[in-house]
């Protein structure tokens, strides 16, 4: 009944769009005029607006240019309305390959829903940077969407998969039909938030992009909010010790601010919390990460009354269109990742076996959630490579790697 009543109200504001208005909490502002698009949006999605060179500061190691983009996507809530999406391209050194520089489509993960946390704007992590600038030394060109709301007006929906996914295949229509020298063949990869936006993004291409040339996946730290894997993610998380990840709830208050027009932070957050819970719309995760540790927060503490019942519309759109994936997706996973638990993970990969996709899963013991990033290019390296030369990939689904003991 639950599930019932949480999908009957998504179903209603999915029907009204004017219901996804911008509130407290989307963190509009404070970028430069670049992100500004004051024409009429139409047209087919995809299309280049503007570019501009990124600042020498944001211009990830081994790139020979990287790029600031703006184009046209479509909103991945209401499904149909032109939006603008902001993101960046980063070229590797050397003349190009016949037919361009084999294309990784990068999806990132949490940053947070203002503007100004923007990977495009704000730079990147050092693990980003790091990740990135390894597949750019081999040869690879590197497009990274910012994600629907982030660095333009309205609202970011936090881990709504269909936007991330169509502001991610659009971002790839916008290179490859804007005169830079990157291949038709692509291969997706993400990690966290980005992780499910790359899955997700292999999920809805056939549809909505059946033009695009996608070889395969590669995704870490993946989330899966199926009712069992939430039952999982519900379990592992503390309710009175401090607990960074609270700093993702906070953020999901967003989400819920633009689907449920009844929603207020009032109703839910206690008093003395509510100052932090505010930051979603102004600061990025770090902040509010950094917030929780230092004024020790819990979620028994931060909430007046559980939200678990009104996230549920907000999960529903956290969800896959399906897990009957056409093309191979590599999944890698901290055996120590205390954000997205293993067993989420590796549920995500078991339903998607079941699914009949081939599917690689790797867990690495020792490594946490951010640490499987890294840890995992020897092999995923090797896939990639494997998928854009169109060689066949061996999945594991006969020999999953199971959870390490809790």
């Amino acid at each position: 009944m639950r599930l019932f009543a949480a999908l009957s109200l998504l179903l209603a504001v999915l029907a009204a769009p004017s219901a996804f208005a911008a509130s407290s909490l989307q963190g509009d502002g404070g970028v430069s005029e670049f992100y500004a698009w004051t024409g009429k949006v139409k047209g087919k999605p995809g299309r280049l607006l503007r570019q501009e060179p990124l600042p020498e500061k944001l211009v990830l190691e081994n790139a020979a240019s990287g790029t600031r983009i703006l184009y046209t996507s479509t909103d991945g809530l209401g499904g149909k309305d032109r939006v603008v999406v902001s993101g960046d391209l980063f070229l590797p050194k050397g003349d190009p390959p016949k037919g361009g520089w084999p294309l990784l489509a990068w999806a990132h993960g949490t940053v947070g829903v203002a503007d100004v946390c923007a990977p495009s704007w704000a730079g990147r992590s050092p693990r980003d940077k790091t990740y990135l600038a390894f597949w750019l030394a081999r040869g690879y060109a590197v497009v990274a969407s910012d994600y629907q709301g982030l660095g333009v007006a309205g609202g970011h929906p936090y881990l709504a998969t269909r936007p991330a996914a169509y502001s991610m295949l659009d971002a790839v229509r916008a290179v490859q039909k804007g005169g830079f020298p990157v291949s038709r063949r692509v291969v997706l990869i993400g990690q966290s938030q980005g992780g499910g936006a790359a899955f997700a993004t292999a999920a809805y291409a056939p549809a909505y992009a059946p033009e695009l040339d996608i070889r395969g996946t590669v995704a870490t730290g993946t989330p899966y909010f199926s009712p069992e894997a939430q039952t999982v993610l519900q379990a592992a998380r503390p309710r009175d010790a401090v607990d960074p990840t609270l700093g993702y709830n906070l953020l999901i208050h967003s989400l819920l601010e633009q689907i449920d027009p009844g929603f207020r932070l009032e109703d839910y957050v206690a008093d003395a919390a509510l100052p932090l819970a505010r930051k979603a719309g102004t600061g990025c995760f770090g902040d509010l990460a950094r917030g929780v540790l230092q004024e020790g927060w819990t979620f028994n503490r931060t909430y007046r009354v559980d939200p678990a019942e009104r996230m549920l519309p907000a999960y529903a759109l956290m969800g896959y269109p399906t897990l009957t994936i056409p093309t191979p997706i590599f999944m890698g996973t901290g055996a120590n990742d205390r954000d997205v638990p293993p067993g989420m993970q590796l549920s995500l990969a078991a339903d998607a076996c079941r699914a009949g996709g081939t599917i690689q899963s790797h867990i690495y013991p020792g490594l946490d959630h951010s640490g499987a990033v890294n840890g995992s290019t020897k092999e995923s390296s090797a896939f990639v490579e494997a998928v854009f030369a169109g060689r066949p990939v061996a999945g594991n689904c006969k020999a999953l790697p199971t959870p390490p003991p809790a």
